[in-house]
């Protein structure tokens, strides 16, 4: 569904980790209704040095997307709609689109048009411009692809063509290029080099039984050689690229429907050198995040679950080996998840969007002995 969030939290690092639990309550509620939320993303939208979230409602019905402001200690009593329509939006992604040095927003809708809204700088957010067609887009991917200074969008589409919209420098992005094949379920695209070219490569989960495919950029933006992995008929959701082992080559991770979810370690030519299983059989994983959740200098994976807890595996150094932390309630549908130190205490935090129940802010706090 999106680039997803890296967070290295400069901390010095004890020979051992304190052990961490991830806790709400009902003043961490994301407002008060119950919406069919698919995502949110986290970042200082007004220029006040904490932490905000934009949160994407509807999937398939028109909600009224919101950003909601942080007051400070994750308490989020300021909301604010974003836009005037009401539509069917998957994605709130955030990047500065008109390089003027504050976060802005791309909306990815399902069948109804996208949407740039640019940031005055202290929170309160224009309609900019509509992007591309109406299209089947489940998530949106913000990168700059084509290594020219600003951000561009990949829009995913399920069952449709994928699109690389080019950024102009000011946020108009009027060029596009497909990816992938017109027929492709994907749901998810992670951006990194892969093959340590210099270029940045797509790394892409399919759903619908696809294949899970790395596709190589040649330098020139372009994205043919294609090489496939996982098993081929992989149900995947969500996916996320980080160096998992410190070896100073990209690995990455896919998040599974109806089975495991999988560490891939790459082995910077573009292949994988080892795998790691994690999670439960009959997983029903539909987003992740990276961040070193217990600041022992090791990236960690969040994981989203619909009917099951969601969890956060702690990385124990070699990319292979997770303790797992489970929070949540095994009721809730989490569609997504962004991480961010929202209360300031020099840990990530999790917030939540979850379709039919409250959205929720889990504080990263240490376990009580």
């Amino acid at each position: 569904m999106r680039v997803i969030t890296l967070i290295l939290l400069s901390t010095l690092f004890a020979e051992a980790a304190e052990e961490r639990r991830f806790a709400s309550h009902e003043r961490l509620s994301l407002g008060t209704g119950s919406e069919t939320t698919a995502s949110l993303r986290i970042g200082d939208l007004d220029g006040d040095n904490d932490l905000d979230i934009a949160v994407a409602n509807g999937r398939h019905w028109p909600h009224r997307n919101i950003v909601l402001f942080n007051q400070g200690r994750a308490r989020f009593n300021l909301i604010r709609p974003l836009g005037q329509d009401l539509a069917a939006s998957y994605a709130t992604e955030l990047a500065d689109l008109d390089n003027d040095g504050d976060l802005d927003i791309a909306v990815g809708n399902d069948n109804a048009p996208n949407v740039i809204f640019l940031n005055d700088g202290q929170g309160t957010f224009q309609r900019h411009a509509t992007f591309g067609t109406p299209s089947s887009i489940r998530s949106l991917t913000l990168a700059d692809i084509d290594l020219d200074g600003d951000v561009d969008i990949l829009a995913n589409a399920r069952g449709r063509q994928n699109l690389i919209y080019f950024n102009d420098g000011s946020a108009n992005f009027e060029k596009a290029q497909p990816f992938g094949n017109q027929v492709d379920s994907t749901i998810d695209v992670a951006v990194g080099d892969i093959n340590n070219d210099g270029h940045p490569d797509l790394v892409v989960a399919n759903r619908d039984s696809q294949q899970n495919l790395i596709l190589l950029n040649d330098g020139k933006t372009q994205f043919n050689e294609r090489i496939p992995f996982g098993s081929g008929k992989d149900e995947t959701r969500a996916i996320a690229v980080a160096d998992f082992n410190g070896d100073g080559k990209l690995d990455w991770v896919a998040g599974n429907i109806g089975k495991l979810n999988t560490v891939y370690l790459g082995d910077g030519k573009g292949g994988i050198s080892g795998t790691h299983n994690f999670g439960q059989a009959k997983g029903r994983t539909y987003a992740l995040a990276v961040a070193d959740m217990n600041n022992d200098g090791h990236l960690d994976i969040i994981v989203a679950n619909t009917g099951q807890q969601n969890a956060v595996f702690l990385n124990q150094g070699d990319g292979k080996s997770y303790q797992e932390v489970r929070f949540g309630k095994v009721s809730e549908i989490t569609y997504n998840l962004a991480v961010g130190d929202l209360n300031q205490n020099g840990f990530a935090d999790i917030a939540v969007a979850n379709s039919g129940s409250r959205n929720l802010v889990y504080l990263n706090l240490p376990v009580k002995k």
